[in-house]
């Protein structure tokens, strides 16, 4: 699997359909998890990236509120799709209003997953970070915290 990198703007067609990427089709045409990402953005992974990472969630401490927290989210609210010929997959309704998603997406590669985002959500959160990404140097570990 190559990793995903870039941003693409499709749209949702009215019955809240999203074409995926030409770049990425061939690696999610075997099938893909879409739940809910954070920032409101939704995350969509191949199958075998959603079923390690959930297999991840499930060795830490169930003990944990916040464990059993994140992981009922993240898996409550996963939905299994394969791409249509055409390389559609169907949004259901309940994830495109946790995203607000309408008409106007942004889809950003981001390592392991997608990301869909609602275009003007998006453009939000970079001129939000933007500012301190400026300070960042991928050079030394010292300027991005938690690396």
């Amino acid at each position: 699997m190559q990793e995903f990198l870039g941003t693409h703007t499709p749209r949702l067609d009215e019955k809240g359909r999203l074409f995926l990427p030409a770049r990425y089709r061939a690696d999610l045409s075997e099938g893909l998890v879409i739940t809910t990402g954070q920032e409101n953005c939704l995350y969509v992974f191949p199958t075998a990236e959603f079923h390690r990472i959930s297999a991840q969630m499930a060795a830490a401490p169930s003990s944990s509120k916040n464990v059993r927290d994140i992981v009922r989210v993240f898996r409550a609210r996963a939905h299994s799709d394969t791409p249509d010929r055409q390389g559609r997959v169907t949004i259901p309704a309940p994830l495109r209003s946790y995203a607000g998603l309408d008409r106007e997406c942004t889809v950003i590669g981001n390592g392991s997953r997608l990301e869909v985002w609602d275009t003007a959500r998006w453009e939000a959160y970079l001129d939000e970070v933007m500012p301190a990404y400026s300070t960042y140097s991928v050079e030394t570990e010292e300027a991005v915290p938690g690396l």
